[in-house]
């Protein structure tokens, strides 16, 4: 009898989980109005998703920017989560920069950088 209540607990405990699942939304800008030649932050935030189980990378060109960094795992009201990655970089006229974001294994999205330029 215990053991047929656990699994009914443990089947309507995993439905309420998955149940809630938020996409994130992604926001990718830089620190200063971009400027060819300049240094500067690339910036993506990633916000309102759950659970946390997310990967995020940022591209230059399609290809990942080594040496980005990442804020550690935060939470909002609601349990919802939020991060930031970032790079310093030097944009060039003719690169293409953006924030590719995995939630849950799903495939990547890709969020382009658009410069003030």
């Amino acid at each position: 009898m215990w053991f047929k209540l656990a699994v009914v607990a443990l089947v309507f405990l995993s439905a309420s989980c998955s149940a809630k699942k938020t996409d994130p939304t992604v926001q990718v800008y830089s620190r200063h109005p971009g400027e060819y030649g300049k240094e500067n932050v690339l910036i993506c935030y990633v916000s309102g998703f759950h659970p946390p189980d997310i990967s995020i990378k940022l591209l230059k060109n399609g290809v990942e920017i080594p040496n980005s960094k990442q804020t550690d795992l935060a939470f909002e009201a609601g349990w919802k989560f939020h991060l930031t990655r970032y790079v310093e970089f030097n944009p060039k006229s003719g690169e293409h920069y953006s924030c590719s974001v995995s939630h849950m294994g799903a495939d990547p999205k890709i969020f382009m950088w658009e410069p003030d330029m």
